[in-house]
């Protein structure tokens, strides 16, 4: 496909999702050096492809109150000439739109009831987790003879830091009086709701010990609407609370300023990861939330995973309180692991 000048990856949905996307474009731009990538997202992912290196426009999905305005959307791509699109995660409106602006190749799902809507239909069925997300979204450049393989060791994110917010982080620092000198963990409790997370009274447990047992500075972050959660969590102990602070450039500065990252499976552990971070992650044993699909793509992860429930059905998983069994004497000797690591080097 020499003809290829103009490429569109889409990706609408939440951070992690974006995160495990970003590295399709460094590839394309490696066999197609004089083709423009782009890439559609919404307003509050925007920030993770800023100035990215292999990314030559950002666009932002036209919506108004949460709803999707077809024509605009459609109007707009279709004066960009796309010669192909990756519809990477598809929705019925978002196939339609595309199908609308007159892109040539339109690559996507060969699984959907809509899937007659993609011209190049990419044959992969996600949900048994063979493969890692990040693997699966490397996949579809088959269908434009690019055939790369990727793994933890060769992956690149290219996620940028800002400069302006790199300093509010600095700022927030001395704030807190948080020293430069101790290791610096974020505790991020919340999630999407897109798996099972640990309980909020087994991540209090673990972040009083924390708090108790290491010499460490200790940072919770969290959405407006985790404040509460947050505060939970940290009542009575010296634990930085930066929960409802920072937008999203702020929450990349601020990983990128720290050692570990303890999280559900949730946008910022993948963020961690990719900025090359130590993280420590809690993953349900079901195949369609599992570490093996949707854990962080870094060698320098541990991921821990309730005891003795595996090849449960969801339902069982529950009824099992499975994320209960996890053991924090486990989470914690894990960390020291990490930080005796962090010491060493």
């Amino acid at each position: 496909m020499n003809e290829l000048k103009n490429i569109l990856i889409v990706r609408t949905d939440r951070i992690g999702d974006v995160v495990l996307t970003l590295p399709m474009a460094g590839i394309i731009k490696s066999h197609y050096p004089n083709c423009r990538v782009s890439f559609l997202v919404r307003e509050y992912t925007s920030p993770l492809v800023f100035e990215h290196p292999s990314i030559d426009y950002v666009f932002i999905l036209k919506e108004k109150n949460g709803e999707i305005l077809i024509n605009e959307n459609i109007n707009f791509l279709t004066n960009q000439k796309f010669d192909a699109v990756f519809i990477v995660k598809a929705t019925l409106e978002l196939a339609w739109i595309l199908y609308k602006s007159k892109i040539k190749y339109r690559i996507g799902t060969g699984y959907r009831w809509y899937s007659f809507l993609f011209n190049k239909k990419v044959l992969i069925h996600r949900k048994s987790g063979d493969k890692h997300e990040l693997e699966y979204n490397i996949e579809m450049l088959e269908q434009i003879g690019i055939n790369e393989d990727v793994t933890p060791d060769n992956v690149c994110f290219n996620i940028q830091i800002d400069n302006d917010s790199k300093q509010k982080i600095n700022s927030l620092f001395n704030n807190n009086n948080i020293k430069d000198e101790k290791i610096k963990i974020i505790i991020h409790p919340g999630s999407g709701g897109s798996a099972f997370d640990l309980p909020k009274g087994k991540m209090k447990k673990l972040v009083n010990r924390l708090a108790h047992e290491l010499n460490v500075e200790i940072i919770i972050t969290g959405n407006e609407n985790e404040k509460e959660l947050c505060k939970y969590i940290v009542e009575n102990l010296k634990v930085s609370d930066f929960s409802g602070k920072l937008n999203l450039k702020e929450m990349i500065a601020l990983i990128d300023s720290s050692d570990i990252l303890v999280a559900n499976s949730t946008g910022p552990i993948h963020i961690a990861a990719a900025l090359g971070k130590f993280v420590v992650g809690f993953y349900p044993t079901i195949h369609s939330m599992s570490k093996n699909r949707w854990g962080p793509y870094t060698r320098k992860r541990k991921i821990i995973e309730p005891e003795n429930c595996k090849n449960l059905s969801t339902n069982e998983f529950l009824e099992k309180d499975c994320m209960n069994r996890i053991n924090i004497n486990d989470v914690l000797n894990s960390i020291k692991n990490i930080i005796t690591n962090i010491e060493k080097n």
